[in-house]
């Protein structure tokens, strides 16, 4: 089953300020909640293109860790970018990232369209947990990102 979460957040930045974060994909180790160990193993230190794979290391649960290897498949400077997952967790992920001026500042937008392995299994797990982990990453990178660029 395809499952969708999208998050919006204005923040006091300009659009310049906040697309040089969000382009280093380096940054997302500080946008993540620490119990999850999330770290980028290779390729996130430089600005992101199209078709740059980024390698991380992250956990879930405790003592559980697992690769994950993500490709920035979509780019356009200071609109989106979209990652996908080439090898991780999920069955199929799909994050879109958006950008835009608003009179309060910069719009951030993200669509994220994911569905997990072992068909029904997987959907129970996704009810029970994975839905509610999903919720509680966002909301924390949400704090993050209002601590670093105002929010509105």
């Amino acid at each position: 089953m395809i499952h969708r979460l999208t998050r919006q957040q204005i923040v006091s930045a300009s659009l310049d300020e906040v697309w040089a974060y969000f382009a280093t994909p380096h940054n997302l180790n500080e946008m993540t909640p620490p119990d999850m160990k999330f770290e980028t193993l290779h390729g996130g230190g430089e600005k992101m293109f199209q078709g740059q794979l980024i390698e991380y290391r992250v956990s879930f649960m405790p003592l559980i860790k697992s690769r994950w290897l993500t490709e920035i498949a979509h780019v356009e400077e200071k609109a989106y970018f979209v990652d996908e997952q080439r090898i991780g967790p999920y069955r199929f992920w799909y994050h879109e990232h958006r950008f835009e001026v608003v009179e309060a500042g910069t719009q951030i937008t993200d669509q994220i369209t994911y569905e997990l392995p072992f068909g029904i299994l997987g959907n129970i797990v996704h009810a029970i947990w994975i839905k509610h982990k999903l919720n509680a990453i966002f909301e924390y990178r949400k704090k993050k990102v209002a601590e670093l660029f105002g929010s509105r």
